[in-house]
């Protein structure tokens, strides 16, 4: 067995140490239009393309980092009969085929994996699964590489979503069991379904959850995550006595662009961030509230003008970058939907994210962080480690047809204190 890993996430920038990664598959080209939609994308990815700007993303990252893959620590875990046992009957039941988890579960542990994310085709053994139109009994999990969705890391634990689809509900289940589960890591999981908080209204996804600093923690509310989930989170807080700060950004329920808070608000640095505009920095129009809690018990609430004088008043002075430029509200738009305010920090000014953004790329040179191709740093290039505030450039003509960012692709397991 590998060292095993300390899981603590306590900044949005600090030097990366751990991520967790999904690398597409098979599960990402196995769809049509009909199931595409179902999906929750609205294209049809070329994998081949996906691919090769993925491996840029992953191969800087492993510069940095200790980098995890979702599928062979799901493989690992699936070797003890067990935890294999448990989790397929789990999801079998959950997705309504429970007659085919005594046949998964006999299956040698590497093609379980494969199956559980790309799919387990329809044996058509009776009338109704002839005439299905299904080609799965469990299908393919096409989203499963925008692996931030799926948990967060706030300290020290790992906060487990509640997803708003429950087309990706086994993504959780899957997630939740490696790090119940896997020797590498010694982690405590939280998981809202399990303590009380299964209705319908209590929905939350990583992608809304910034983890500004140890004491404080910004969550978009939308689409994806809702505000009883802000509440389920509050009550757990409470239980631990600390003091936490807790910014609540309301964010528009369209386009589906906007499903996440980090599709308009990410970390550059300690004193910088990516910021769309029209959401973010117009007073009042979208409601930001604060909520602090200490001792056990709410302090207060109370409304914000906007994000950035709401982290000000904390002590986070942020200078804005804005997604898009500042001037052209198309240039804006058009840059936002291909997830251009959507960076990665790979440590304090030093970020990851699509290169086809032109206009945010070119701001934040303004701003200065250096501009290098992801190719170049690879090839030989200066390292991360010799260079100052830069950003790392990917292709991304295809992956951000799938609706995400660098951010949205990387779970962060381990930063270092600020």
């Amino acid at each position: 067995m590998a060292d095993g890993f300390d899981i603590n996430v306590g900044s949005e920038v600090g030097r990366l140490t751990g991520v967790l990664l999904h690398d597409p598959g098979p599960e990402v080209a196995n769809m049509t239009p009909e199931t595409a939609e179902r999906a929750l994308y609205s294209d049809i990815l070329n994998l081949s393309v996906a691919r090769e700007e993925y491996r840029q993303l992953r191969e800087v990252l492993g510069q940095r980092a200790r980098v995890f893959q979702v599928r062979d620590l799901l493989t690992d875990i699936l070797g003890n009969s067990r935890v294999c046992n448990g989790l397929v009957r789990r999801i079998c039941e959950a997705e309504a085929v429970p007659e085919i988890a005594d046949n998964l579960v006999d299956l040698p542990q590497d093609e379980l994996a494969k199956l559980l994310i790309e799919g387990v085709p329809l044996i058509k053994d009776n009338l109704s699964r002839y005439l299905s139109r299904d080609r799965y009994s469990l299908p393919p999990l096409h989203n499963f590489f925008f692996t931030r969705d799926s948990a967060v890391v706030i300290r020290d634990k790992v906060l487990i979503s509640r997803m708003a689809n429950l087309v990706r509900s086994r993504e959780t289940r899957i997630v939740e069991a490696i790090f119940d589960y896997h020797p590498v890591f010694n982690a405590r999981t939280v998981n809202p379904a399990r303590l009380g908080a299964a209705g319908a209204e209590v929905t939350i996804e990583g992608g809304d959850i910034l983890v500004a600093s140890p004491e404080i923690i910004i969550i978009g509310i939308g689409a994806r995550t809702t505000a009883k989930a802000v509440d389920f989170l509050i009550e757990r807080i409470k239980e631990q006595g600390y003091q936490q700060h807790i910014l609540v950004q309301q964010l528009p329920q369209t386009p589906e662009s906007f499903i996440h808070l980090d599709m308009v608000f990410t970390f550059l640095d300690v004193d910088c961030c990516m910021v769309y505009e029209p959401v973010i920095m117009q007073t009042h129009h979208f409601d930001t509230v604060h909520i602090e809690i200490n001792n056990g018990r709410v302090v207060s609430i109370s409304e914000e003008d906007n994000l950035l004088s709401g982290l000000a008043k904390l002590g986070m002075e942020m200078k804005p970058v804005f997604c898009g430029g500042s001037q052209d509200r198309w240039l804006q738009e058009r840059e936002q939907w291909h997830s251009g305010a959507n960076f990665f920090a790979l440590g304090p000014g030093q970020v990851i994210g699509y290169g086809r953004n032109q206009n945010t790329i070119e701001e934040l040179s303004k701003a200065g962080f250096e501009i290098i191709p992801a190719n170049d740093l690879l090839k030989g290039g200066p390292s991360l480690d010799e260079v100052g505030r830069c950003v790392v450039v990917i292709d991304g003509s295809e992956l951000a047809r799938g609706g995400g960012g660098c951010r949205c692709m990387t779970m962060p397991l381990g930063r270092e204190e600020i």
